[in-house]
Order: structure tokens, then C-alpha cells, then sequence
């Protein structure tokens, strides 16, 4: 069985990061939606993961998002991860959520809410998307520190709105299509 789980799908800056994990032995118990994991507790069960799980990451950049809208970057992130994991299109496929962004070609592909809390191994998804997506972005708080991004990985927090406002948009970084950075083009750096 593969997992599938998406980060920063609704973000301002940086990419949306698709992770598609496959067990091949037995998940640690504990696993659950890494939104209710500390950062400490996501980096413990990373390392336990490591061995258990193959990953594919599907990195959709945030001009693409901007380009094909977030719909068609889900799919195209699906699609990247799956193909990294080489999935056999007659394999089973889980994804959190409720529409499904998997190819019709997954014939046994199926979406359940809540399945990166219920699921183990899209826990598992959940878990190292969110862990290596917000890796990315700590890298880039250090190309561009007046955003703080080390502190809310590119969501519209009250801090990075005021760094928007303050120090303008980042081109290739913030998602031009997504409000309220569309109304701040006008300030491109």
C-alpha cells in the first residue's frame, strides 16, 4: 500500500511538496497526522521511518502553482511523487483529503479524510513531507531573513504579512496567484 500526503498547499511562499511513502516492514506504533506532532516528536519518528519506508517527494515550485493553479499542481505533485516511488498502477493508493489528485491510471486509488491521522503509512507521508518541506523553507529564512520564514514556513501568518508589506514580494518564492501577495506585486524584488 502507498500513502500520499501534501504540505503547503496553502502557503504564500515556497513550493507544495507531495510525499508518497511505501512500508517495507512494519510502521512504528504512534504514527499520526504530523500537524499533531511537535517538531521534536516529527524528527523522532523521521529517524524511525527511515528504515521502514521508501519516499518519492513530487516538488511543485511556486511559479508552477502560479502558472497551472493549485488544482493542476496537486495533480502534477501526485503524479511526480508516485512516479518516484515507481507505483504499479494496479497498487493500492491512499491520499488524505477528500478529491482525489491521483491519476486515473491508480486503478485502486482512493482518498480518505483524516487518512493522514487513521493510515499508517500516510502518516508516514505526512510526517516526512512535513519534516523535509519545512527543512526547505528554514534554508530559505537564511537567503531572505527579513521574512522570518524559520517561523511560519511561508502560511499567512500576522508576521509574514507585515514582511510582505514591509519588504515586498520574492520573486520565485511567493505565489503571485494567491491573495493577499497578488495585491502586492507592485513591490517585486
Amino acid at each position: 500500500m502507498v500513502g500520499v500526503d501534501e504540505v503547503g498547499r496553502g502557503c504564500l511562499a515556497g513550493p507544495l511538496l507531495v510525499v508518497a511513502a511505501r512500508a517495507k516492514t512494519e510502521l512504528p506504533s504512534g504514527l499520526r497526522d504530523s500537524k499533531l506532532l511537535s517538531r521534536k516528536q516529527r524528527l523522532e519518528v523521521l529517524e524511525r521511518l527511515s528504515n521502514c519506508c521508501d519516499f518519492a517527494e513530487g516538488w511543485v515550485k511556486a511559479v508552477e502553482i502560479d502558472n497551472y493553479g493549485l488544482s493542476k499542481a496537486l495533480r502534477l505533485g501526485v503524479k511526480r511523487a508516485l512516479n518516484g516511488l515507481r507505483t504499479d498502477t494496479a497498487e493500492e493508493i491512499i491520499m488524505d483529503g477528500k478529491v482525489s489528485y491521483i491519476p486515473k491510471k491508480f486503478i485502486k486509488a482512493r482518498t480518505l479524510i483524516d487518512a493522514d491521522n487513521l493510515i499508517p503509512v500516510v502518516s508516514a507521508a505526512s510526517v516526512y513531507a512535513k519534516v523535509t518541506r519545512d527543512n526547505y523553507m528554514f534554508e530559505l529564512a537564511k537567503k531572505h531573513p527579513n521574512y522570518k520564514f524559520q517561523n511560519h514556513v511561508g502560511y499567512g501568518t500576522a508576521e509574514h504579512l507585515k514582511a510582505l508589506s514591509s519588504f515586498g514580494v520574492i520573486k520565485f518564492v511567493h505565489r503571485s496567484s494567491f491573495m493577499p501577495v497578488s495585491k502586492m506585486m507592485s513591490g517585486i524584488r
